[in-house]
């Protein structure tokens, strides 16, 4: 059985980076050339459209006001991811460690605009007929994908734990008391 090459700590720090960089800048252009709450630039019809909004709360604008709540929050998560990649990037899952990567670039991204600004600049916006999905930016779906992502390996895991072992032994049944 060949061994999977480790990739080195930073290159998923540097997935982080990414991520967090190209938030940015898509905040900063729809900044300056999209008008605050007003301008819908269509890009596929009336279901995908550019706007412009401030959420001053999670998603779907839950928690409305609560700024201080959610920097201590991202801290916390942010603090967590880092301590995790530092224990496990030589023995955990790489598809984990990437996940992981995004959801610490999207939680940076919209950590800086809670902590400068005291909201987040949001601007995607899908349409499904008269339904207007919650308006959100680039960190939340780095958020979004890289979850996914952590539920796939999760259910990867499991089924490889599952799978009988080559020396014809079966694994164990996990008790359930």
């Amino acid at each position: 059985m060949q061994q999977q090459r480790v990739w080195p700590v930073w290159s998923y720090y540097a997935i982080a980076v990414i991520v967090f960089i190209i938030d940015y800048v898509s905040k900063k252009i729809i900044n300056s050339t999209v008008a605050l709450d007003t301008e819908r630039i269509p890009v596929i019809g009336d279901f995908f459209v550019i706007s412009h909004i401030r959420n001053r709360g999670a998603a779907f604008g839950m928690l409305q006001e609560q700024r201080w709540f959610f920097i201590l929050i991202t801290v916390a998560v942010v603090a967590g991811i880092v301590w995790y990649v530092q224990r496990s990037y030589r023995t955990g899952s790489r598809l984990l460690l990437i996940a992981l990567g995004m959801i610490l670039g999207g939680a940076a991204g919209n950590f800086l605009d809670r902590a400068l600004y005291g909201e987040v600049v949001d601007f995607l916006q899908f349409n499904f007929g008269s339904y207007t999905f919650p308006i959100f930016n680039l960190a939340d779906s780095a958020i979004v994908v890289g979850v996914g992502l952590v539920i796939v390996d999760t259910l990867l895991t499991m089924k490889e734990e599952n799978k009988p072992h080559d020396n014809g032994e079966q694994p164990r049944e996990q008790s359930t008391v």
